[in-house]
């Protein structure tokens, strides 16, 4: 299938080059590359799924903590 790609003269450049040292054509260079850019994208891990914790209920604030002053609950941490 032919195509019209739009590439920066120095890349297209570049590519030539590195087509004509591998003694390939510029055409082979692009597909090969677009080979590895979407396997490389279809061989990525998923994403570990992340639980957040759930407060069951049980627990709360220590005992003399209303929870309505920050300033209350930093000077518990330093206790």
């Amino acid at each position: 299938m032919k195509t019209t790609l739009n590439i920066q003269d120095q890349l297209l450049a570049n590519a030539k080059a590195a087509a004509a040292m591998q003694r390939t054509t510029l055409t082979r260079l692009i597909e090969e590359g677009l080979v590895m850019r979407l396997a490389a994208s279809i061989e990525t891990k998923p994403k570990k799924r992340f639980v957040l914790p759930v407060f069951d209920g049980k627990s709360g604030l220590a005992k003399g903590l209303s929870g309505l002053s920050n300033r209350e609950l930093y000077d518990a941490m330093d206790e």
